[in-house]
């Protein structure tokens, strides 16, 4: 490919709830016989949901296709209270990932609906994040994506507060968000934004570079929200040419000049690696790095309390300190590092 550089955002891919949740499915792929059983895509890249399947998960969009007693997983997009407590009564060991940003979001519609809010909700329908939040209170919530979905609103006759999807773009949610406030001028809204900081800041990195690209590659699956939302702002940015791949493999022969390169929340840096190995950008590769990311999520409490018994176990069966023994160093381990030791099984 005649490329002459490439643009590589910073910061791309992976962020923290998406490494919470693949390390710890890669914690119950390697403590349990398989088959260990996720309820919805674990995160929404093909090629990581490939590589666990291969390793014995099964995907699945209802709890009673679980046989009783086997593993759960539970999704980082979130899931509905009687999702929960079903996988609760079915599963012998179930592992909740849900990302604490949409955890955050299903406290503040409980908490608002519980005070007689009528809660306006800006997401996309069918998707599992949006699902799992509107049944939270499905008595008192609104789905809108659009302005005029706002201005078809009945009017509440009741407290109105605002809540998001988190893996939303500014873009998206800007305009039907002032739309709400002028169609209810007392709205509540949370102190903070919904919108994932990873997402918000992976659309900064685009814009940074926008300008200077002949053409933005996005890697990332056509099931994820913001990836898409990438994709849409590359071309509300007016680059010419905005691609969407899930792999390497997916890209055309003709790319020519600069060329823009970030991937989503859910796509793995070995994706990004073999896009650039393909590139083979004749200038090499220059990164257009917005700010740093040192967020961090801990394993799900019900894996925590497993891998606390398991290296207690493991330190006592070699006659080890159980008082003095190390702190398992789960900050300083990466997804992607996860996955490929995962493909070597």
């Amino acid at each position: 490919m005649p490329v002459e550089k490439v643009l590589l955002a910073a910061p791309r891919g992976f962020c923290a709830g998406v490494e919470m949740a693949i390390k710890a499915l890669a914690w119950m792929v390697r403590t349990n016989e398989p088959p260990v059983y996720c309820f919805h895509e674990i995160v929404h890249n093909r090629s990581v949901v490939d590589r666990f399947e291969q390793l014995g998960v099964v995907f699945v969009d209802d709890i009673a296709e679980v046989p009783e007693g086997r593993p759960i997983m539970l999704s980082a997009h979130g899931s509905a209270p009687e999702v929960v407590a079903a996988a609760r009564r079915r599963g012998s060991v179930v592992v909740n990932a849900v990302c604490p940003l949409v955890t955050k979001v299903h406290h503040e519609v409980k908490r608002r609906a519980g005070e007689g809010y009528r809660i306006v909700y800006v997401g996309h329908e069918g998707h599992e994040e949006a699902v799992g939040t509107m049944a939270v209170a499905p008595a008192s919530i609104d789905l809108v994506e659009s302005v005029d979905d706002v201005a078809a609103l009945p009017d509440a006759g009741q407290p109105v507060a605002l809540l998001a999807q988190t893996t939303l773009s500014h873009r998206e949610w800007a305009d039907v968000a002032a739309a709400a406030r002028d169609r209810f001028p007392d709205l509540w809204q949370p102190g903070r934004s919904d919108l994932c900081f990873a997402t918000t800041n992976r659309q900064a990195a685009l814009m940074a570079m926008a300008e200077r690209c002949d053409a933005i590659v996005v890697i990332g699956s056509a099931n994820s929200s913001n990836t898409r939302a990438l994709e849409r702002l590359g071309r509300e940015a007016g680059c010419a040419t905005v691609l969407r791949v899930n792999t390497a493999d997916e890209l055309p022969d003709d790319l020519t000049g600069v060329v823009g390169v970030t991937a989503g929340a859910s796509a793995p840096e070995e994706l990004v690696d073999a896009v650039l190995a393909k590139l083979a950008p004749i200038d090499g590769v220059e990164e257009i790095r917005v700010t740093e990311e040192d967020e961090y999520f801990p394993p799900p409490r019900e894996l925590r309390d497993l891998l606390v018994a398991l290296d207690v176990v493991a330190t006592a069966s070699v006659g080890g300190s159980v008082s003095d023994r190390p702190v398992p160093a789960d900050r300083d381990v990466g997804a992607s590092d996860v996955l490929a030791a995962l493909a070597q099984l």
